[in-house]
């Protein structure tokens, strides 16, 4: 049984990459076919072990809310209807865990979320996962994953992935030396390196697994670039007191916050699907 029972997942963020289509609507919410991306995210913690799901909010936010609730109404609609197995599926949404809701005040930055959520973490390790970077991991999920690297290694994990030179341009890459298979111990995150000069061709994307001494750290960390709190500046300032570590996730990503991103993540999951995948596959051979 897993000692991580609580993961934050920020989802306050503006999506402007998606404009205007989240103008009105979350970005967290825009759907992998039939699904919001963030009740992927959501699945992934729980089918990991995780109970406590903290979703941090902002302004425009309250579909996120709404989504992950009762809906009693739509439950006795779909019942009346026949569609008992729909009825089941709404009402397993809000089933999955128990949700705990958290309004993001203090400066921009991912670093904020995590700090608004202190008082509920208190003395336990913990999850961070963010909202639009979607994994399908190969026999466990991701977080999973980084969770059985925590506790043999009891010590701060980040995720990382293999990346090609336009991801060196792209993500924070890893310099460190290899403890074991699929685990780095970290030295140094070169933020955007370039391929000439990354020190590595891993990069840190998606979920961490940290303790609860980073909090005063955070709570220390002066704002960065852009003038922003980072949560980044924080994870280095506690490895200066304790190990770092990486886990190399083995699965594929999805980096759901850009357009291509999504893109290729509905195509993927529509191929994987028995009642899409023929007219789909149909339609993608006979395109010029």
């Amino acid at each position: 049984m897993s000692i991580i029972k609580k993961a934050i997942i920020p989802v306050a963020g503006a999506g402007t990459r998606f404009l205007p289509a989240t103008k009105a609507q979350p970005k967290e919410m825009l759907p992998i076919i039939d699904k919001p991306v963030v009740q992927y995210i959501v699945e992934e913690a729980v089918a990991s072990g995780i109970e406590d799901i903290i979703l941090v909010t902002g302004p425009s936010k309250i579909s996120i809310e709404n989504h992950f609730d009762y809906n009693y109404e739509l439950q006795n609609f779909l019942k009346k209807q026949g569609k008992e197995k729909d009825a089941a599926a709404v009402k397993n949404i809000a089933d999955m865990a128990n949700f705990i809701y958290v309004r993001q005040k203090g400066p921009y930055g991912n670093g904020t979320p995590v700090l608004n959520c202190r008082h509920i973490i208190g003395d336990e390790p913990f999850a961070v996962i963010w909202g639009d970077d979607l994994f399908v991991g190969e026999g466990k999920p991701r977080l999973k994953q980084l969770m059985e690297a925590y506790e043999k290694y009891a010590n701060p994990i980040l995720s990382c992935i293999e990346v090609d030179d336009e991801g060196a341009n792209k993500y924070g890459i890893i310099d460190g030396v290899e403890t074991e298979a699929d685990i780095i111990q970290v030295k140094n995150i070169v933020e955007k390196p370039g391929p000439k000069k990354a020190p590595s061709r891993w990069g840190s994307i998606g979920a961490y697994i940290l303790t609860p001494d980073i909090f005063p750290l955070l709570a220390k960390t002066k704002l960065g670039k852009d003038g922003e709190l980072w949560l980044v500046d924080a994870i280095f300032a506690l490895s200066k007191k304790r190990p770092l570590y990486a886990k190399k996730i083995k699965g594929k990503f999805y980096d759901t916050g850009s357009k291509f991103g999504w893109l290729k993540a509905n195509i993927d999951f529509a191929l994987q699907r028995d009642d899409l995948k023929g007219e789909l596959k149909k339609y993608l051979k006979n395109l010029k």
